[in-house]
């Protein structure tokens, strides 16, 4: 079987809603990453998967891909799992590489709440089952799994604090791609007292609850992206694979608990390829609420020294369909910040109650 890499990976900044990026379209976030990460290489991509969760519809890849000036050969497809989205197309991507569909893929995801066509969500789930808002669920999680207030005020203060470290040193920088002129995330443009924040902020979606403004991600606009290729090309086109492909998992909970989603996703991955929580280096697992990584961290025992080690959309955002990819992005860096790493996961989970795991090994060098 062909072996799949990861050889380069980007992503814009990531803006709030109606803020820095408030006028551009999804592809026109996209354009500019997708033409970073293929020049020189034009010629060897295969096809450009992006996932995408609010529209306007239409194959935004595609799209993107024309407005980057790829060559017309580069087809392109648009994908919808939700806030999966960008991870599925990573996991897609490699798949068809290990299949000998192809050798060369752009995939990732992008989003656009702030020109978004659509003033409401789509459904997640029959009414039967019930359609709970995803602020809704986060409570549901935090009551199923026994997470306090507290113990998510925690992590957030936590995340917050790491993002912000990680930010001042610099770590982002190598991450992103410019985009009319904005290099830095738009959540980093002022600190704020989260301290105070957390202990002010009060339940949001439900009365008597335990989920907060603070301990929620907000709104964003972004984009991400890796290049994808089989490990032999890769090779002789110069390129230096950082992350292998070893395996994936989607799996399907309830509606009302998609933040649980993760946890059935990542137990049957590890089982499958016989791997322990100590035996992963690092754990990327989306910050959506605070809630659903507590939950995660408690089933597992994964220690917070890696998980999230430079924070997440609690603090820079999440932007759906580009959020799996942004967590790729991060794990890209990070493994080669570190001597010993080996193994490495990234998992999302996402409205109507899917998650989705991928396990990566750090090539070494």
């Amino acid at each position: 079987m062909k072996k799949a890499v990861i050889v380069q990976a980007k992503r814009t900044p990531i803006g709030k809603q109606n803020g820095i990026f408030q006028s551009l379209q999804p592809h026109e976030l996209a354009a500019p990453l997708l033409e970073h990460l293929a020049s020189g290489i034009e010629d060897q991509i295969d096809d450009c998967l992006l996932g995408n969760v609010t529209g306007p519809g239409g194959n935004i890849a595609r799209l993107s891909t024309l407005t980057a000036g790829l060559p017309l050969q580069v087809p392109g497809v648009t994908l919808d799992r939700q806030c999966s989205a960008g991870l599925e197309a990573i996991r897609m991507a490699c798949y068809y590489i290990q299949g000998g569909a192809g050798q060369c893929y752009l995939a990732g995801g992008v989003e656009s709440p702030s020109t978004s066509p659509f003033p409401k969500r789509a459904r997640f789930s029959p009414d039967h089952i019930g359609d709970p808002d995803m602020g809704v669920a986060a409570e549901y999680v935090a009551q199923k799994f026994g997470i306090s207030k507290e113990t998510q005020d925690e992590y957030a203060l936590l995340s917050y604090h790491r993002s912000w470290e990680a930010y001042k040193e610099g770590l982002f920088t190598e991450e992103i791609v410019a985009v009319e002129r904005h290099s830095r995330d738009e959540e980093f443009s002022k600190e704020r007292n989260m301290s105070a924040l957390l202990k002010r902020a009060k339940p949001i979606f439900l009365k008597n609850g335990t989920v907060t403004a603070a301990n929620s991600c907000g709104i964003h606009d972004g984009a991400a992206a890796v290049v994808v290729m089989e490990e032999s090309t890769a090779h002789l086109l110069g390129y230096k694979p950082v992350l292998r492909f070893v395996d994936s998992q989607v799996a399907g909970v309830h509606p009302h608990y998609p933040g649980s989603a993760p946890i059935p996703a990542i137990q049957t991955l590890l089982k499958r390829n016989g791997l322990t929580i100590g035996e992963i280096d690092l754990f990327e697992i989306n910050e959506a609420f605070a809630s659903k990584i507590a939950a995660c961290a408690q089933e597992f025992l994964i220690p917070y020294e890696k998980l999230n080690v430079s924070g997440g959309a609690l603090t820079i955002g999440h932007p759906y369909g580009a959020s799996g990819a942004i967590l790729v992005t991060r794990l890209f860096y990070e493994v080669q910040r570190r001597k010993n790493a080996r193994f490495a996961v990234a998992a999302i989970g996402s409205g109507g109650g899917v998650g989705v795991a991928v396990l990566f090994e750090v090539v070494k060098r």
